[in-house]
């Protein structure tokens, strides 16, 4: 049974959600970004063994040419750091748009840029990459 931990990448929070052998992609709120690392890990591990994970999956911020920039390489860098403290598979998926699609999904106030505090937006885009990654 393959229980899977799907990240949205930020410096300010960190998007979850969560599936496992249903394959249903769940937003599971959002825990303290990666501006706090060393808190974000622990947020990370907690969510992990409560879950059982045993797959993460995060989304990969290509340009909208495809091509790796800036962002790409600080979640390489992200990457990095999961697979030395959890040894559990990592695996990237192109986000392109995704926070866009999560405003859209969420609507109303939320929607505008920079209006969720609560993580809500971020959970919504983790459960959209995590989604891409089971239709995939």
């Amino acid at each position: 049974m393959a229980v899977l931990l799907g990240i949205d990448y930020g410096t300010k929070r960190v998007g979850l959600a969560w599936a496992d052998d249903l394959k249903i992609a769940l937003p599971i709120g959002a825990v303290v970004g990666t501006g706090q690392m060393e808190l974000c890990l622990q947020a990370l591990s907690a969510e992990i063994e409560s879950r059982a994970v045993d797959q993460l999956v995060v989304g990969y911020p290509l340009q909208m040419d495809g091509a790796r920039g800036s962002r790409a390489e600080e979640v390489d860098r992200f990457i990095a750091r999961l697979e030395e403290q959890f040894s559990l598979p990592v695996h990237r998926v192109d986000e392109r748009l995704t926070s866009l699609a999560a405003r859209e999904a969420i609507g109303g106030k939320a929607a505008r840029k920079g209006a969720d505090t609560s993580g809500r937006i971020d959970a919504t885009a983790a459960s959209l990459i995590l989604k891409d990654f089971l239709e995939k």
